[in-house]
Parts: C-alpha cells; structure tokens; sequence
C-alpha cells in the first residue's frame, strides 16, 4: 500500500514497525521547538520528519521529504549507513498509512544541511541541530543508577550498547572534522575564512558569497565604502562565527572568523550541496 499524507500529528501510543514509540516532548514552555518535538526509545533520542515539516516551513510533504532523501544520499557519501539516520517508517493515518521518517540528531542536522537555504526557518534548524551535535560530542554522561537485578542489568546493558554503537557511527563522522581545523586555529580558538577556503579549494571570495547566497552572510558596507560580506547575527550569536576590529597600524577593519563548530558548519554545508 503507498502511503498517503495526511494530518500532521504522531500517536505516541502507536506500534510502528512492531516497534513501540515512546514520546519524550520538553515541557517546558521556553524550550526550543525542535526540543519540544524530540523523542526517546530504547535507541536514544530521534524526531519525526513529520513533526520537522512544519518547524523547517514546509508545507507539502513531498517537497519535504526530497529535501530528507537528499540529506540521505549525503549521509552516504559521507561513509555513514543512511538508514540507520534516516529510517522510513510507514504509520497509521486514518484508514491509510502514510510515510514518515525516524531521524537520529545526525539525521536530523542533515535533512536541515539539505533543506531550502532561503527558509529562515531551515536556518534554524540548521544552527540548532550544529549547536546541539557540538554540545553531544563534549557532553559528561552522568552516572547510571545501578540495576536491581538481573534482568534489569540486561535491559541497561542492552541499552547501553545500542546507544554506544548509534555514537559511534556519528563520532565517525565527527572526529574527522574535529581534527582538521586544528592547525589552522589562533589563540583565541579561531579561524580565518581564508583558511575555510583553501579547505574547500575555492577563492575566499567565492566562499563568502556562496555563503550570502545561503543566507548565513549578508553584504554590508565597509567604513570605506567597499562591499564586505559578513555572517549574520543569527550564527554570530549561535556560536558559530565572531567578528573582530584589526589594525593594520593606518586603520581599524572588521575582519569575520569561524569558530571551531563555524568551520564544520560551512564544510558540511558545502559537502551536502555537493552531494545533492
């Protein structure tokens, strides 16, 4: 049976797959919405790509889900399993069944990386699942309470592998990139758009005005009335980029830096595009 769209809302007490789902939404009124939607099971933390649609600004569904299988074929070539971040999984809507996907966080931040870069609401998501997959990797886990017996011990073992394997696979992906801006970091733990460039095999030029393309830089006006361009607040306050005065000993120039989670920002940008 193909499945069909229909209304956008998920029955946290619904069998998928033979799998029970187990709804973790945040309660708190002043969390971020991609918090409130996030969920948990025995596998650790995913989203629905239904619950995403709306948040990301689309409206129809299938533009929405080429945006999911795009970010599928990244994840590929990446060297990653697509479907272990990105698994259909048909549900009940009604007397139909339609398709959903369950996403890891990974799965999550590449389906933004793919989205439509001119949606603010794509930008965000994009920002939100960068700062998130940052704060994963340099997070302390907290001690675990101690079983009570045995069969309790085998479900907390159990659990327990299925999330280091699922870690695993994304720290693949992200010890890499954790390296290869190493060399190229100042004092301060910054890093030139130059640099970025040469990374990516481009004119910095180039790179900075894909960049206003996607919405993450804007132009702006220099004191001497040359074009610069520069991030935008968003992904300044985001983490992601600073901008500093220099003086090269006549006058004062805004110069613009990526920050560590900045870099890989822009190289998975650049890598979902090329991919798609």
């Amino acid at each position: 049976m193909q499945p069909a769209q229909g209304q956008m809302t998920w029955r946290s007490n619904s069998l998928v797959n033979d799998h029970p789902i187990v709804s973790a939404s945040n309660s708190n009124p002043g969390a971020s919405p991609f918090d409130k939607i996030r969920r948990t099971d025995d596998t650790g933390e995913w989203w629905s790509a239904r619950d995403l649609q709306p948040l990301l600004g689309y409206l129809r569904w299938e533009d929405f889900r080429n945006s999911i299988e795009r970010a599928k074929v990244a994840i590929t070539n990446s060297g990653q399993t697509a479907d272990l971040h990105a698994s259909e999984r048909p549900e009940a809507s009604g007397n139909t069944l339609r398709l959903n996907y369950k996403l890891t966080r990974y799965g999550a931040y590449m389906v933004a990386m793919n989205g439509d870069p001119r949606k603010p609401e794509v930008a965000a998501a994009q920002t939100y699942f960068a700062v998130q997959t940052r704060k994963a990797e340099t997070a302390t886990v907290a001690a675990p309470a101690l079983p009570q017996d045995f069969e309790e011990a085998l479900v907390a073992l159990l659990g327990k592998v299925r999330e280091n394997k699922a870690l695993e696979a994304e720290n693949k992906v992200l010890a890499p990139k954790a390296s290869k801006w190493d060399a190229f970091m100042n004092s301060e733990g910054l890093i030139g758009m130059t640099a970025i460039a040469d990374m990516l095999d481009m004119p910095v030029k180039d790179m900075t005005n894909w960049l206003v393309e996607l919405g993450i830089f804007r132009k702006q006006l220099s004191r001497f009335g040359s074009n610069q361009n520069m991030p935008r607040r968003t992904y300044q306050k985001a983490g992601l980029f600073e901008i500093k005065v220099e003086n090269n000993g006549k006058v004062s120039y805004e110069v613009a830096y990526a920050t560590h989670d900045g870099a890989e920002f822009i190289f998975d940008q650049r890598q979902s595009r090329t991919a798609a």
